[in-house]
């Protein structure tokens, strides 16, 4: 497939990896002449800023984008997607577990007519606690909430740049069962997988267990049929317990079952405010990240001056915006 490419890093306190990085993917990507490597600094508070802007200055293929504070993955692939200036777009993570001669595979699959074509990691080098997660995630999602889940699917993924912005600005939570859900042909190929030499994994259980809600919740209605389930039962059960009660019969069983109708009115309500937090959260107007440099043309409303009228917008000056 020959047509242009964005590399996007995202990068949060990676330090000299991020040298590391830039090395190996133009040295892997040399014979691609529209080529674009974009890193997207999610708050770093060490010198990973210094160190892309400094390969900035150096390499005319290094554009990048930094935020004001940590905003998280989602926020990384958001911008990063948004300011894309190729066709094409490779997540490639900093820690370079995966090689970057193996983004020529996903490429060349590409190339048989497909939207997006995931990396699907052959042997995977991550620790045994991470790796179950991932699998019962990814079971729970199919089997249990029946969402739509590309088998083998990773961050490590070739997205037509078009496809990717429509996926993330429907902000939906999660990237990659969005991609049946509007239609994107795509495919899955192995790739290599090595162990992590720098860095350290930003994945952690209780990162993971919050990814997992914002998967259920935002791509299945299974957890409000269950609770349209627990009403009707404690609906038919409400009188049954009342006329027993009033009989005098079985109190300690009709205590022990109110405590229980109770509990389950709880957490449905619970359940339900999550629903239409989400509802009232996607439907506001308030961006994702905000952006504090880049070596970008950035648009006004990605940024904090932006939102304020007393303030100019910020303007492109040479390498950095400034307000």
């Amino acid at each position: 497939m020959n047509t242009g490419l964005t590399v996007l890093v995202p990068c949060f306190n990676e330090g000299p990896q991020v040298e590391v990085a830039h090395a190996e993917l133009t040295a892997a990507l040399a014979e691609i002449g529209d080529l674009e490597i974009l890193f997207v600094d999610d708050g770093s508070t060490d010198d990973s800023l210094d160190r892309i802007r400094r390969l900035a200055e150096a390499d005319p293929r290094v554009s990048y984008v930094a935020f004001t504070r940590n905003f998280g993955i989602d926020a990384v692939m958001a911008a990063g997607f948004r300011y894309a200036g190729r066709p094409w777009t490779v997540q490639c993570d900093a820690d370079l577990q995966v090689p970057p001669e193996e983004i020529w595979t996903l490429l060349a699959k590409a190339g048989e007519g497909y939207d997006v074509v995931f990396g699907r990691r052959r042997g995977r080098r991550d620790p045994l606690v991470r790796k179950a997660g991932s699998a019962g995630l990814h079971w729970a999602a199919r089997r249990v909430f029946r969402i739509d889940m590309p088998r083998g699917a990773s961050t490590f993924r070739l997205v037509r740049t078009g496809v990717a912005r429509t996926i993330t600005e429907l902000r939906l939570p999660w990237f990659i069962p969005a991609v049946p859900l509007v239609g994107a042909r795509y495919a899955a190929v192995p790739v290599t997988h090595r162990p992590r030499t720098a860095g350290r994994s930003r994945l952690r259980l209780a990162r993971l267990a919050g990814h997992s809600f914002e998967l259920f919740f935002g791509f299945s209605v299974r957890p409000l049929n269950a609770v349209y389930a627990a009403a009707a039962l404690g609906g038919l059960l409400a009188p049954l317990l009342a006329v027993a009660a009033l009989l005098g019969y079985g109190l300690p069983l009709v205590a022990a079952a109110q405590l229980l109708l109770a509990g389950l009115t709880l957490a449905s309500v619970a359940l339900v405010g999550r629903y239409l937090h989400r509802l009232l959260r996607d439907s506001g107007r308030m961006p994702t990240y905000w952006i504090k440099d880049s070596n970008l043309t950035v648009r006004p409303e990605d940024t904090l001056s932006g939102g304020l009228p007393c303030l100019p917008p910020p303007v492109r000056t040479g390498e950095r915006i400034t307000s």
